[in-house]
């Protein structure tokens, strides 16, 4: 049985991020430190808030490779040490 994404994150325990919003003109940017490139906007602070949300949670989401285009390339899986 495949569990779905949005069953095991709504097991999870919730987490704070710190998010920062700037209006810039008609637009308000808002983006969070605590996940590198989770940037986006919004015409309004409520909107660009709600994408905010959205876009943590997609980056977060794990990838899954059966959703991928198919290739005839060589796959090397590894762990990183920074």
């Amino acid at each position: 049985m495949m569990l779905s994404w949005n069953w095991i994150q709504s097991m999870q325990p919730k987490r704070k991020y710190h998010a920062h919003f700037l209006h810039r003109g008609k637009w308000w940017v808002a983006w969070t430190d605590d996940i590198p490139g989770a940037l986006t906007q919004g015409s309004t602070l409520e909107e660009a808030r709600e994408n905010l949300k959205d876009a943590i949670a997609l980056m977060l989401e794990p990838v899954d490779l059966t959703t991928l285009p198919e290739t005839s390339g060589r796959l090397v899986h590894e762990g990183l040490v920074l």
